[in-house]
């Protein structure tokens, strides 16, 4: 159940700032973060089995079952979309309905869009503001999805200083009491109705915490805290980037 705030032109020295979990089966291989070989210009983590990767932002969705292996990765869509080549590099002409229940959220120099599969296909542009994201409805108040943006905006507004120290907060395992729980229960079976923003369980949890930061001069800062099963970390990766602006 992945989790992330993002805000968009939402401060004056910021263009974009990202924070989220991604949650996944701890057996299930990744790379950490790295820029690529191929395309060079690409910055991500790798999905070791599809060959996808899992920064766009795209999530699952909930109540819809496993995924079904005959569609279409979203780990390609997002790869494809990142590296402008393959069959998913032209956002508007992709059929979004090829794919398993997804929310991706894609950001070049136009802005942020929101695509997703479910209930219906739809891209949509997305203006300034703060917004948050798991595996419902873009903005959906539950109780994590809230917290991390409630995170997001403390920040901003105590100055927006150093993008890192967004990661302390990726680590809270404490279940906020306001919001609206999921109408759907998790399609990982092993994962609880409601869970906190890290998720810490021997067989599924979160894997890695990632923080992205772009300036209005297009200074970019990409930081991924790596952790495994027993949720301790691991590791972390911090890069610097230009983004043309």
């Amino acid at each position: 159940m992945c989790v992330l705030a993002f805000a968009w032109q939402a401060h004056p020295k910021w263009r974009l700032v990202m924070a989220g979990n991604r949650d996944e089966l701890h057996a299930r291989p990744a790379a950490p973060l790295d820029r690529w070989e191929a395309p060079a210009h690409v910055i991500a983590g790798r999905d070791l089995t599809a060959g996808g990767t899992w920064l766009a932002v795209v999530t699952n969705l909930r109540g819809f079952g496993p995924p079904l292996p005959d569609r279409a990765s979203r780990g390609a869509l997002v790869r494809d979309l990142l590296a402008g080549d393959g069959n998913y590099a032209a956002p508007d002409a992709i059929d979004l309905a090829a794919f398993n229940p997804f929310n991706l959220i894609f950001v070049d120099a136009s802005g942020p869009r929101f695509l997703t599969n479910q209930p219906s296909p739809m891209h949509a542009p997305l203006a300034s503001g703060l917004y948050g994201l798991s595996n419902g409805a873009l903005d959906e108040p539950w109780p994590k999805t809230g917290q991390i943006k409630g995170q997001l905006l403390d920040w901003i507004v105590a100055g927006a200083h150093d993008p890192a120290a967004l990661l302390d907060g990726l680590e809270s395992e404490t279940l906020p009491a306001t919001g609206l729980p999921p109408e759907e229960p998790s399609d990982a079976p092993l994962e609880p109705r409601l869970s906190p923003i890290f998720i810490r369980h021997p067989m599924y949890g979160t894997r890695c915490s990632t923080v992205v930061a772009i300036d209005r001069d297009g200074r970019g800062l990409i930081v991924e805290r790596r952790y495994d099963a027993q949720g301790i970390a691991t590791g972390e990766t911090r890069l610097d980037f230009g983004w043309p602006v």
